[in-house]
């Protein structure tokens, strides 16, 4: 059983972010803590010029709006939304947060992932924690 879960969600219509919730429930101790990360990839430079200030403020709201509807059933669930790559910051904030399980939905890959890889194949491949892959 683990005590300190964390659960990359990516807030996408044809997604089912509950699952790893769900599984999170399942294999975490009556105490454990469980902490959904979102996480927002930076612009590139050469693009921010013509994207506009509020822009990403109004969507960060919005987010927020989303995760608290996701939390509102689940008890000992938090929710944070950062910014970065997604694998390296999942894990970073594994490592930084004492992570015992990363609880990642993954896709069925396509041609393009055997070039530049998932998000899920990087942190099942570089994690310092157990890993649980839904798929």
């Amino acid at each position: 059983m683990y005590k300190n879960i964390l659960v990359p969600i990516v807030f996408d219509s044809k997604l089912d972010n509950s699952k790893g919730l769900q599984v999170a429930n399942r294999v975490g101790t009556d105490d454990a803590k469980t902490t959904l990360l979102h996480v927002i990839e930076r612009l590139p430079n050469y693009v921010l010029p013509y994207v506009p200030e509020d822009t990403a403020k109004a969507r960060r709201v919005e987010l927020l709006s989303e995760m608290e509807n996701l939390l509102r059933d689940f008890s000992n669930a938090e929710g944070k939304i950062v910014t970065g790559h997604p694998g390296r910051t999942i894990l970073d904030y594994a490592n930084e947060n004492a992570i015992d399980l990363i609880i990642v939905k993954s896709h069925r890959p396509g041609f393009e992932d055997y070039f530049l890889g998932s998000t899920a194949n990087y942190i099942v491949r570089h994690a310092k924690c157990a890993v649980h892959v839904i798929r």
